[in-house]
Formats: C-alpha cells, structure tokens, sequence
C-alpha cells in the first residue's frame, strides 16, 4: 500500500506535467499501480451503490469486510485475512491523517 501511495503522488505529478500515461507504456510499476487505481475506482463506484442502498454505514462496512474475507476465503485461514486487513489498515491511517481537515 505505500508503494501504491508513492505512485500515487508520482501519477499525479506526471498528470501535471504531461498527458494521461498510457497503460501501454508505461514503466512496469507503474501498470500496477494503474491497475490498482481501475481497481480502486471501481471498488468506490460499488461504495456510492451501497450508500443508495443503506444509509447506515455500518452495514456498509461490514459488508465490505464480509467481501474481503471472501476474496480470500479458500486460501488463507480468518486470521491471516484478518492482519492483512490490519497491515492495510496501518498504511492508510497515516495518508488520511494527512488529507482530514483541521478538528474545530
């Protein structure tokens, strides 16, 4: 996930200095972190759908926790998912951190 930040902010230099890089050419590490990004961006078009769908966010979180175990289900035991969600979790905190506005 850090990689995936620090090709962020590279990304979003490149956009600033150039046109959108082609998945074509671009460097090897780069096409991961554009597949990450098709990723994500899907993955937060589902989050908007759920949102139509309940306004209670702890149903959406749960679901979308119910959705990573079974991404994994048939080949890493609960507790494997369960710190890889924590690892995730770790290397987010510190990039929202930065991104929250100011407490009143």
């Amino acid at each position: 996930m850090r990689a995936a930040l620090s090709w962020s902010r590279r990304l979003d230099e490149n956009a600033r200095n150039a046109e959108t890089p082609s998945i074509m050419s671009a460097p090897a590490p780069d096409q991961s972190f554009l597949h990450y990004k098709k990723a994500e961006k899907k993955a937060l078009e589902i989050v908007a759908a759920m949102k139509l769908a309940s306004a209670n966010k702890v149903d959406i979180e749960l679901a979308l926790l119910v959705a990573i175990f079974e991404l994994h289900k048939q080949t890493v035991p609960p507790a494997t998912i369960a710190s890889v969600i924590q690892g995730h979790l770790k290397q987010l905190v510190p990039h929202y951190t930065q991104q929250a506005p100011a407490s009143p």
